[in-house]
């Protein structure tokens, strides 16, 4: 498992994997926006790798989540912020980990709140594969199975690393 979660190879399939939808969409100034906290700190070393010059976005998508009224609100809710305008903008959503499409789906919400973009496209750093939404990351560092009992944990921001965490920790 320790192989499978090196950052630096997850980044640099990122990277390549990103590079690659952009050539092949004729994609030559995408907006970068990362869901926090994960996604935002991917999406400053993306950007940077990308040579993205444009300031990155970040999305809080707590007052956007299905589960807002069961669960509440998160105690560290800041706001979300956009040094861009969206419309008919490719925007490259970034999140660490995509487990439900949930997250995705929230972040999609919020982002065509602030106008309808030309396309998004969806990176994540870690495919988790349980989805109970029919989101699909356009590329993924990884896809990897874990046991009910795990999670895995981008840690950050520098340096950045991930953590495969058992239950009860």
């Amino acid at each position: 498992m320790t192989a499978l979660l090196d950052i630096n190879r997850l980044l640099d399939e990122l990277e390549k994997g990103l590079r690659g939808i952009l050539t092949e969409r004729g994609i030559e100034d995408p907006a970068l926006i990362g869901i926090r906290t994960g996604g935002v700190w991917l999406a400053d070393v993306i950007g940077k790798r990308l040579g993205i010059a444009e300031p990155f976005g970040e999305l809080d998508i707590s007052f956007y989540r299905d589960d807002f009224s069961r669960i509440g609100l998160n105690p560290r809710v800041l706001p979300s912020s956009l040094p861009f305008d969206t419309e008919g903008r490719d925007i490259i959503l970034i999140d660490d980990v995509i487990m439900s499409g949930r997250t995705i789906r929230a972040a999609m919400n919020e982002i065509f709140d602030y106008g309808r973009p030309a396309s998004v496209i969806l990176a994540t750093l870690v495919d988790l594969g349980a989805r109970e939404l029919p989101i699909q990351p356009d590329v993924a560092g990884s896809s990897l199975a874990l046991a009910p009992h795990q999670r895995i944990k981008l840690r950050g921001p520098d340096p950045l690393y991930i953590e495969l965490q058992e239950s009860g920790q």
